[in-house]
């Protein structure tokens, strides 16, 4: 059991090296000697947990994505109405992004770079089912306007990232007002 604690710990603090090193200089800055030394493991140790640099990343990018979803339907009632749902989904998301920056900044760069192969993107895509789901049920009931879920997660999700960039930058101060405003921007993006 001491073991498999171990083992655990030290395939965490990969991850959590290779997110500090590439929230801090992109993919390329991710080395394996570097992400080694900051894991204080040895270079040999990586392999044991990852087949190569790729798989690393990709791993990364499973697990902080799962739990983003994890505290995106955080309280998720599907017997709610549409709105009700989108606006606990998107408040749980919002809250992530503000209390998980590094985290959040990863899933941007992975949102914005080919540094994720397409079959882990959409594997990570499947943790986001239940807000597609909802989508189309919004759809279906005539209340979310009938687009494909990439437009609807544009116009309504992707710009939370904007945001807690310029709130990062001290552009821009999220408070709990703007979140509001920000929320129905995007409700009424896709409402009918």
């Amino acid at each position: 059991m001491a073991q498999l604690q171990k083992s655990i710990d030290k395939r965490t603090a990969l991850l959590k090296a290779t997110l500090s090193l590439m929230n801090n200089g992109g993919i390329q800055s991710a080395s394996m000697a570097k992400v080694a030394k900051m894991a204080n493991v040895s270079p040999a140790t990586i392999y044991l947990f990852f087949e190569n640099k790729q798989d690393l990343v990709n791993q990364l990018y499973l697990d902080v994505k799962a739990s983003f979803a994890q505290a995106a339907f955080k309280e998720y009632n599907p017997s709610q109405p549409v709105k009700v749902n989108f606006e606990q989904i998107w408040f749980n998301m919002a809250k992530f992004k503000l209390d998980q920056k590094e985290e959040a900044s990863f899933l941007s760069q992975c949102d914005n770079t080919p540094m994720i192969d397409e079959e882990t993107r959409q594997q990570g895509l499947q943790h986001l089912t239940p807000l597609f789901d909802l989508w189309t049920q919004g759809i279906q009931q005539g209340v979310v306007k009938n687009l494909s879920p990439y437009l609807l997660y544009a116009f309504t999700i992707y710009p939370m990232a904007f945001l807690m960039n310029m709130n990062c930058k001290g552009l821009c101060h999220l408070d709990e007002k703007l979140q509001q405003k920000a929320f129905q921007a995007a409700w009424d993006s896709i409402k009918v």
